[in-house]
């Protein structure tokens, strides 16, 4: 069955592996699908909203020296762990190409040398903000940025809620 192919108890290789073998088979006909096309483009034009947003608050530029020069990251080794195989499938039909190896010793596997490799990330990755960033930027610019956060997070599970209704009404297995 398709869930137990994807399912988060599986190792992450093998829920990459899985995702990649589905997005082969059927990626065309998922991004062609009447109900996925829709939601692939909200959630993108979702995405680049509050990565935008983060941007223009400061939030990357406070991550990224923080990385960088302060020797911490959120975006530490295991991470990846919380990625079920369908959050993997959702980004291979966003063009992502998910990495064959880690490209950051002691990050999360899904980290590049910039960042985050993935289009849609998990809700953590998207929710947690440290007390670094709260306390540097003002409420009112962190209440924009959740708002499109919260947008960005709605059509994830949308599309994730479809993907697997589209998925099961094919009888794919």
């Amino acid at each position: 069955m398709i869930s137990e192919q994807l399912s988060i108890a599986l190792p992450f290789q093998e829920r990459v592996n899985n995702a990649r073998d589905l997005f082969q088979k059927f990626g065309k006909e998922l991004l062609e699908d009447p109900k996925i096309a829709p939601l692939i483009g909200q959630l993108k034009e979702a995405t680049r909203a509050s990565r935008k947003e983060m941007a223009q608050t400061g939030i990357v530029e406070i991550c990224t020296r923080c990385d960088q020069l302060e020797g911490g990251s959120c975006c530490g080794a295991g991470l990846e762990n919380r990625y079920d195989g369908w959050l993997l499938l959702i980004n291979l039909l966003l063009g992502v190409d998910i990495p064959l190896k880690r490209q950051v010793k002691e990050s999360c596997f899904l980290s590049g040398e910039k960042g985050c490799l993935l289009v849609s990330r998990h809700v953590i990755c998207i929710n947690y903000l440290c007390g670094k960033i709260t306390h540097r930027i003002p409420p009112g610019q962190l209440e924009t940025l959740r708002e499109k956060e919260g947008k960005e997070l709605e059509v994830l599970f949308l599309l994730n809620e479809t993907l697997r209704a589209v998925m099961k009404k094919w009888k794919i297995r």
